[in-house]
C-alpha cells in the first residue's frame, strides 16, 4: 500500500520519538528521563507540524496530552500559560478584530487612505504597507487585516482596469508586508507577539515592545518595501478611476453607531495599551475586557453572541502548545541539554557575532521546520539556556530569534500570512512569487538582526 505524504509523516514522527526515547542522549550532554521524553515528543509533534499530518491543533492536542499521559510533565506546568495574561490577550484581540470587521470601520479607514495617497504603482504599494502599519494597531491580527487591504486594493485594481498579473502582485505584496508590519506593536499580532513577550523576565509593556522593535522592523520595513518596488514591476502604469473607488466608499453610507462605538473603546484601549507603565493595568486583561465590553448593552452593541466564532479555539490549543513546549522543556531539562548540544561551548563576546549565530541557527531551522510557533518553541528557551549570565537579556535574545523567523521565508509554508494568501481563490500569486521576494529577502534578515544587535546596545540589552 502507497502511503501518501501524511500517513508516512504520521510514521516518521512516531519513529523518531521512538528513536529518541531510547537513545543513550546522556552520553552527549546530562539530561534527565522526563528532559530525554520531552525532547522525543516535542520532536514528534515538530515533525507532524512540519509534514501536515494534521490540523496543527489536533497535533498539538496530541503532545499536550502525552505529556501528562507519559509522567513527563503535570498539568500546572502543561497549561501555565493559562495563568498568563498572554492567551486572554489573544482572545480580547480577535474580538476586537472583530469589532473593527463586522462594524465597517476598518474597511472606511482603508477607502479613505487610499484615496488620498493613491495615485500610482509606486503610491498604491507604499500604501499597502502604510496602511499594514496603521491597522496593525487597530486589528490585533494579521490575516483579516491583510483579507481587509486586499479588498481595498483590489478595488482600486480594478477601478484602473489591471491586468490579472499585476493585481497578483498587488495580493503577494499586501501579505508580505504582513511579517515586519505586524512586529511593530506588540498587538500587532495576536498569537506571536505576545508568545515572544512572555519570555522577558521582568515583562515587556506595550511602549516597550514598541521601543525595542520600532528600529528593527522600520529598517525590515524599508526593506521589504524597496524590494518589492524592484521585483514586482507592472506590466503598464496605472490609471485609476476614483470615481469608481468613491461609489464603492459611499456605498458604506454615513458613519454608524457601531463604528462609533467602536472607535471609542478603541481610543480607550490604546491609551491604556500606552500608559500600561504608569497604570499598571496588565495589557491583557486590559485587551480582553475592551473586547468583551463591545458586546455589553448601551456602552457597546458591537459584537453578537455568534463573535465568539471569530475566535478560533484551534489558534488557542496550538499557541498552548507551542508555549508548552518552553515551559516544560524548560522544567524538565530539554532546553539546557539542547543549548550545551548544538550551541559552542561559550557565549561570543562580540555582539555582531553572537547575533549572527542567532540568526544563522534560526534560519537554518526554520529551513526545515517551517512552523514560525515551532521554531520559537525550539530555539527561543535553547538560547535562553545558551545566553543565561551573558549580560545579553532574555526579551532581546526572543526577539531576534522572532525576527529572524517571521521575516524569513522561501516556500509559502515557511510564512503561515504568505501561505494563507497563496493561491486563486485568495491573493493570486503561487510559490514562485514567493521565492521571487523570499530568497534575497534572506539577507535583509541578517541585516535586521545586526541592527537590532547595535539598537539593543543602545537601549542597555545587550
Amino acid at each position: 500500500m502507497k502511503l501518501d505524504k501524511r500517513a508516512a509523516g504520521l510514521i516518521v514522527g512516531v519513529a523518531i520519538c521512538g528513536l529518541i526515547w531510547v537513545a543513550p542522549l546522556a552520553g552527549l550532554a546530562p539530561i534527565s528521563a522526563e528532559g530525554q521524553h520531552c525532547l522525543a515528543l516535542t520532536l514528534m509533534t515538530v515533525v507532524w507540524w512540519a509534514l501536515g499530518v494534521a490540523q496543527p491543533a489536533y497535533v498539538s492536542a496530541i503532545y499536550l496530552a502525552l505529556l501528562i499521559l507519559t509522567g513527563t510533565s503535570d498539568t500546572a506546568t502543561v497549561f501555565a500559560s493559562w495563568t498568563k495574561m498572554q492567551m486572554w490577550m489573544v482572545i480580547g484581540a480577535y474580538l476586537i478584530a472583530a469589532a473593527v470587521k463586522e462594524s465597517g470601520l476598518g474597511e472606511r479607514i482603508a477607502y479613505w487612505f487610499a484615496l488620498k495617497f493613491v495615485r500610482d504603482w509606486r503610491s498604491l504599494v507604499v500604501s499597502v504597507f502604510a496602511l499594514t502599519f496603521i491597522l496593525s494597531l487597530l486589528i490585533p491580527h494579521p490575516f483579516p487585516r491583510a483579507f481587509m487591504i486586499l479588498a481595498v486594493m483590489h478595488a482600486i485594481c480594478d477601478a484602473a482596469k489591471m491586468s490579472q498579473a499585476d493585481k497578483n502582485k498587488v495580493g503577494f505584496l499586501v501579505f508580505a508586508a504582513a511579517g515586519p508590519g505586524s512586529m511593530f506593536f506588540l498587538t500587532g499580532d495576536a498569537t506571536l507577539n505576545p508568545l515572544v513577550a512572555s519570555y522577558a523576565s521582568n515583562g515587556c509593556s506595550f511602549m516597550q515592545w514598541f521601543l525595542y522593535m520600532s528600529v528593527p522592523m522600520l529598517v525590515a520595513t524599508i526593506c521589504t518595501l524597496a524590494l518589492g518596488l524592484f521585483l514586482f514591476k507592472p506590466e503598464k502604469e496605472m490609471d485609476i478611476d476614483f470615481d469608481e473607488v468613491r461609489a464603492k466608499q459611499a456605498a458604506l453610507g454615513e458613519v454608524t453607531v457601531k463604528e462609533k462605538r467602536t472607535v471609542v473603546w478603541l481610543v480607550i484601549a490604546i491609551a491604556l495599551w500606552l500608559t500600561e507603565s504608569m497604570t499598571g493595568l496588565n495589557i491583557g486583561f486590559v485587551t480582553l475586557f475592551v473586547g468583551a465590553a463591545l458586546a455589553m448593552p448601551l456602552i457597546g452593541e458591537v459584537l453578537t453572541p455568534a463573535t465568539w466564532n471569530s475566535v478560533p479555539i484551534n489558534k488557542l490549543v496550538f499557541l498552548t502548545a507551542a508555549m508548552g513546549i518552553g515551559t516544560v522543556g524548560g522544567a524538565t531539562g530539554m532546553n539546557d541539554w539542547i543549548a550545551q548540544v548544538v550551541l559552542p561551548s561559550s557565549v561570543p563576546s562580540n555582539l555582531f557575532v553572537l547575533s549572527l549565530l542567532i540568526a544563522g541557527i534560526t534560519v537554518i531551522i526554520h529551513m526545515f521546520m517551517g512552523s514560525v510557533m515551532a521554531v520559537l518553541g525550539i530555539c527561543v528557551p535553547a538560547f535562553l539556556a545558551f545566553t543565561a549570565g551573558s549580560g545579553v537579556s532574555d526579551i532581546a535574545v526572543a526577539m531576534m530569534v522572532f525576527s529572524a523567523i517571521n521575516i524569513h521565508y522561501i516556500l509559502p509554508f515557511h510564512n503561515l500570512a504568505i501561505l494563507v494568501g497563496e493561491g486563486e481563490d485568495n491573493a493570486g500569486y503561487s510559490a514562485k512569487d514567493a521565492m521571487k521576494m523570499g530568497i534575497p529577502l534572506t539577507a535583509v534578515v541578517f541585516v535586521v538582526v545586526l541592527v537590532e544587535a547595535v539598537w539593543f546596545h543602545m537601549l542597555g540589552l545587550m
